[in-house]
Formats: C-alpha cells, sequence, structure tokens
C-alpha cells in the first residue's frame, strides 16, 4: 500500500475573514485522499495536512460573527507547501489595518518554498506586502477599481477566473506541474475558490486526485474567467448630469436604433465632445454604454428562462443576430445558449 506524506498547507486566519472560504478551504484540501476513497471503499490517504493560523493562535472572529478557533500560531510557522490567504468579508481598509502584523509573516514564508495562493479579496494582503508588484494577480470584479487604485504596480486582471505569477526570488518547490511554473497564485470572487483548489490539488497530487474531488464535490471546473459573473455597474457615480441625462435615455429606449450623432443633438453637443465626457464619466464610449445595457438586458431575460435565443436579440435592440451573438459571447464568454444553460433559473 502507497504512502504519501501530506503536503502542508497553512490558511491564514484573522478577524474579519469570509467564513465560509476558511472553512470551504479547510474542507476541500483536508478531504481529498479521503472522500472518494470512502465513496469506493478504499483506504483512506489524506493528501494534505491542513491548518488554520492565526496570530499568536488566537480564536478568529469572522465576518459572519462566527468564531473560529486556530490550530497554530502563525509566527511559530517555518514552512509550508501552501501559503492560503482566504476573502476578507468585512471592509477592506479595517481588516487590512487591525491585522497588518500579518504582513511580516506573509512576507517571511513567501522567502521560503512555499507557494502563495489568495482568493478574492485576499489579494489586498499579497498587494500589501508587495508580493505582486510588476505580476499578473486577480480579485472579485467589485473590488477591481480599488485594487487598481490602492497598488498600481500590479497588472490586474480582473476577468480572469485564476491568475499565476513566478517569484523569482526563492527556491521553486519541488512539484511536477505541465499546467503552472509560478507559485504565486490569486482567484477571483466568491466560488473562484474551488478553482484555485482544483488547480493547486492538481498542481501537487495529479489530475486524476483533483477530478475526484471535482466530482465529489460537485464542482464545475471549467467556468473560464468570470466575464459572466459581472453584473456590470452601469452608473458609475459622476456628476456630470448631461452624460446622466444620456445614460437614462439609452437605458429608457435600448430597443430603438440608436446613433451616437442623434444622441449628442439631443443635448446639444457634438458627438466628439460626447464621447469625450461618457469615457471621462463611465470609462465607456456611448456605443459601448448601449452595447452594455443591451447585454445586460439580455442576460436578465436568458436568466428568467422565458425567451427563445431566436427572439432574444429583437428584444434588445438588435436586427443581426450573428452580431448580437458575437457581442454577447464577447462580453461574457459564453453564447447566449451557454449563457441561458448556465445561469436559467428554470434549469435550477
Amino acid at each position: 500500500m502507497p504512502y504519501f506524506k501530506p503536503f502542508k498547507v497553512i490558511i491564514v486566519g484573522f478577524d474579519g475573514v469570509l467564513g465560509s472560504v476558511l472553512a470551504g478551504a479547510l474542507d476541500l484540501f483536508s478531504f481529498t485522499g479521503v472522500s472518494w476513497q470512502r465513496f469506493l471503499d478504499e483506504a483512506v490517504e489524506p493528501r494534505f495536512d491542513v491548518q488554520i493560523a492565526s496570530l499568536g493562535g488566537a480564536d478568529i472572529r469572522c465576518s459572519n460573527r462566527l468564531i473560529m478557533r486556530a490550530h497554530c500560531d502563525i509566527q511559530e510557522v517555518t514552512e509550508c507547501d501552501l501559503l492560503l490567504i482566504p476573502t476578507i468579508g468585512d471592509s477592506i481598509d479595517k481588516v487590512l489595518s487591525q491585522n497588518s502584523d500579518l504582513i511580516p509573516h506573509i512576507k517571511r514564508l513567501a522567502n521560503t518554498k512555499a507557494d502563495i495562493a489568495s482568493n478574492c479579496s485576499g489579494a489586498f494582503f499579497l498587494a500589501k506586502a508587495g508580493l505582486l508588484d510588476g505580476k499578473v494577480a486577480t480579485t472579485h470584479w467589485g473590488y477591481a477599481s480599488k485594487f487598481k487604485a490602492d497598488f498600481p504596480l500590479v497588472d490586474l486582471q480582473e476577468n480572469q477566473f485564476v491568475t499565476q505569477s513566478k517569484n523569482p526570488s526563492k527556491n521553486q518547490p519541488k512539484i511536477d506541474s505541465a499546467h503552472q511554473s509560478g507559485n504565486i497564485f490569486c482567484a477571483a470572487g466568491g466560488s473562484a475558490f474551488y478553482d484555485l483548489g482544483l488547480l493547486l490539488i492538481e498542481r501537487y497530487c495529479g489530475r486524476e486526485i483533483s477530478t475526484q474531488v471535482a466530482k465529489t464535490q460537485i464542482i464545475d471546473s471549467k467556468r473560464g474567467n468570470q466575464n459572466s459573473y459581472t453584473n456590470v455597474t452601469l452608473h458609475k457615480p459622476h456628476s456630470d448630469q448631461l452624460v446622466k441625462q444620456v445614460q437614462e435615455f439609452i437605458e429608457e429606449n435600448f430597443k430603438q436604433s440608436m446613433q451616437v450623432s442623434n444622441l449628442a443633438a439631443m443635448v446639444n453637443i457634438t458627438p466628439r465632445t460626447l464621447n469625450r465626457r461618457f469615457q471621462s464619466c463611465v470609462a465607456m464610449r456611448p456605443i459601448e454604454y448601449i452595447q452594455a445595457v443591451r447585454i445586460e438586458q439580455a442576460k436578465r431575460l436568458l436568466e428568467l428562462g422565458d425567451v427563445t435565443i431566436k427572439s432574444l436579440a429583437e428584444q434588445v435592440g438588435y436586427d443581426d443576430i450573428s452580431s448580437f451573438t458575437r457581442l454577447f459571447k464577447r462580453a461574457t464568454e459564453l453564447t447566449p445558449k451557454e449563457y441561458q444553460d448556465k445561469f436559467s433559473r428554470l434549469a435550477i
């Protein structure tokens, strides 16, 4: 019977952590080599030794007020194979400020052979520690603007579910992987943690074990990126009343044929000026805003599940079905049919 020395995983616990991710990470790695084997009545072989570490080994008050007990003091952790930073559930600035003493320990462990990974807003800890400067990273799309403003040296890829980058300042872990060569990983929001978890399980244990975990946990492991999950914030805060007037007109009349020249004439400015002011206020040109409104409406109709793909384009202002389909896929990385199959309430 083969024996596998478990890889050591340290999950960083801190007040304000999102409890579901803290517990979910503990479960996902702890049951690798366990659940599948139990189902098949095979010998259990845990592949990971997982511990939650906090400053001083103190109890952790999660953002949902659940109190979780740490297994160890992060100050006493000298090495691990994987250091995981879970999601910040409370105010990001507040949590970073109150847990600033964690930063030196994250830096310290980053200078060992450990892989470093964050989920969602946990990437703010890595960026605060300077570990992401000049590297690709991702976080929840809702935090993208703040992240870019706070950490302009990071190459944020907010549409990616998982990113990986190389930390050349330390030795690489001796793990064969045809898919990943780096050792700093970031996952986007919420359940993207599972994409990251499966990637890391494959990195350490191989594709077969990762597939076993995906099957036992019922995880969709081929979701691509988070564009299809993004609820576009069309009304970005700004004070330009003229732009707001045009925005409201577009949102109320998106089914109609619209020309930027007509919109500009409606508010007595040139199309060039309208383009410039739109770009300044909402980071889109008017034509892009029209498309975004129409795509959002199409998504809502598809989610309701009571619309055929054939009639969808016409309902959101497009005569050309193929053109609409191309725009929809560019925005969501899914065809309308794929989006409906994935998100329709009737399919749940």
